[in-house]
């Protein structure tokens, strides 16, 4: 019986040793690339570069023919590693013969034809963005898309890549920014678009301009909009970007005047009209590709406005490009309402102090009376004989509208304390300490009750004049008494107003 069970024993042992090395062996094939098994083909192309193995093959002598015209042909004799589609002699003989007689889009049509390392079809079905040798990018989508084309013919293995047989050409697209670039002169909304390269939105765009090196990608670094909202010109991301008809957009543009009045000292120089532009067209631009059976009914820009999407004001078909789509539309109606956007601006996120030391500044990490949500807020709590606290605060792109004003504060001490908000004027030094004079707004001394976790209202404010509110003073009592002389704030809340 022993012996008997031996023997099951060493049986078993065998066949688990079996197994185990049954189960390797499929990891190891299941984990290994086609790539790395081209080894395993019995290819003679392996022994060859993809350059003599492309001109081997049947069909495709005219794109053969445009890699030895444009000296692609040397670089694919390389020891470098590359995918190449190529496109038949039937999708080649539809090529635009402008880009034949040109030798620079020649050279760019055939680069975009050639990435920059080895992509097998055996891939699943997910979609790679991948780099082609000219400066765009296509998108591979599952085992059988590349961009448009379709795959006929996959998996050429060479000594030094892979090459694809496709049914259409790769020929390149422009981007959305060349698209714009292109429409000048015949659309409105394009035309302000490209003049944003030479008027500044924002003092950080002067000092860009100034440093920007010449180039292709110029725009990139110089435009207001493509350094504030999306830069379109960048190819490997992609967007989409609305643009509208002149009325529409006349229309649109006009709805926002009365809430962007900027004065200036150039009468040549309508910066109303600029900027009522730029707040209009910083919300047609989004982070990401929509295609129309995609396309929602609302999306929120960058900025956090809900715009509606009527897809019956679309006019003809989206234009797709290189790095996303565009919709010609009639309109794109934003409610005014949508674009007045409330500012709120954190109370640990002060630009700085006067009259006391850093010292007394605490930056809490606090917990809501639900005892679940967390949240920041600042308190400020200094020694005796210290009066006038000031933190400062400030935000831009505030519109010509009434505000109403807010905040929380939250007291955690065992005694009420009042504190101060003040907007505008400038800081003067009296004696030893500086104060705020001048200021547009002045919001009295108000309590700040204990463990009140409400917004408190404070008043309103009424802009004249569209632009950035640098200077947000919230200021301690004028005594020395510790606990008196505490400054706490959560947030303050600036709600405008629709006129």
């Amino acid at each position: 019986m022993y012996k008997l069970n031996q023997e099951k024993m060493s049986l078993l042992k065998l066949n688990y040793k079996r197994l185990l090395v049954g189960v390797l062996t499929i990891a190891l094939i299941s984990c290994s690339s086609p790539w790395d098994e081209r080894q395993d083909i019995d290819d003679a192309n392996l022994k060859v570069t993809l350059d003599v193995a492309i001109t081997n093959t049947a069909g495709t002598s005219q794109f053969t023919k445009l890699l030895v015209e444009t000296g692609y042909d040397k670089i694919l004799a390389a020891s470098k590693t590359y995918t190449v589609f190529v496109p038949t002699n039937e999708a080649m003989a539809l090529v635009d013969s402008a880009i034949l007689n040109n030798p620079d889009a020649l050279k760019e049509f055939v680069g975009n034809h050639i990435a920059l390392t080895a992509f097998s079809s055996v891939r699943g079905t997910q979609e790679t963005q991948i780099k082609m040798s000219g400066s765009k990018y296509l998108v591979f989508k599952g085992s059988t898309m590349i961009d448009d084309a379709t795959i006929i013919s996959a998996d050429h293995y060479a000594a030094n890549g892979v090459f694809h047989v496709i049914d259409k050409v790769l020929t390149p697209k422009m981007n959305i920014w060349q698209y714009v670039n292109s429409k000048a002169g015949a659309s409105a909304m394009s035309d302000y678009l490209l003049s944003l390269k030479e008027f500044s939105i924002y003092t950080s765009d002067i000092d860009a301009k100034k440093n920007a090196v010449p180039g292709v990608y110029s725009d990139s670094l110089t435009n207001s909009y493509l350094r504030n909202v999306y830069n379109l010109n960048n190819e490997k991301n992609s967007y989409t970007l609305f643009l509208m008809e002149d009325a529409g957009y006349n229309t649109e543009v006009d709805k926002m005047k009365p809430y962007l009045i900027k004065k200036t000292n150039n009468p040549a120089i309508d910066s109303t009209a600029i900027y009522s532009k730029y707040f209009t067209l910083r919300d047609l631009a989004f982070g990401k590709k929509y295609e129309l059976d995609k396309l929602p009914a609302t999306l929120t820009s960058r900025f956090g406005v809900e715009v509606p999407i009527d897809k019956t004001q679309i006019v003809g078909q989206p234009i797709r490009l290189s790095n996303g789509i565009v919709y010609i539309m009639k309109k794109v109606d934003v409610p005014v309402a949508k674009r007045l956007l409330t500012k709120k601006i954190e109370g640990e996120k002060s630009t700085g102090y006067l009259n006391g030391s850093s010292t007394y500044i605490s930056k809490r990490d606090r917990i809501e009376p639900d005892g679940i949500t967390r949240f920041n807020d600042v308190y400020v709590a200094p020694p005796k004989d210290v009066s006038s606290f000031m933190l400062f605060y400030g935000d831009k792109d505030f519109f010509t509208t009434t505000y109403k004003v807010y905040w929380r504060a939250i007291n955690t001490q065992t005694n009420v304390f009042q504190q101060s908000l003040r907007i505008g004027g400038k800081l003067v030094l009296t004696g030893t300490k500086y104060d705020v004079v001048g200021a547009w707004a002045t919001f009295p001394y108000t309590n700040v009750e204990l463990l009140n976790y409400n917004e408190v209202y404070l008043g309103e404010i009424t802009l004249t004049q569209a632009g950035d509110l640098n200077l947000i003073s919230l200021t301690a009592v004028n005594t020395g008494v510790a606990g008196n002389n505490s400054l706490s704030l959560d947030y303050l809340k600036f709600v405008p107003q629709v006129k």
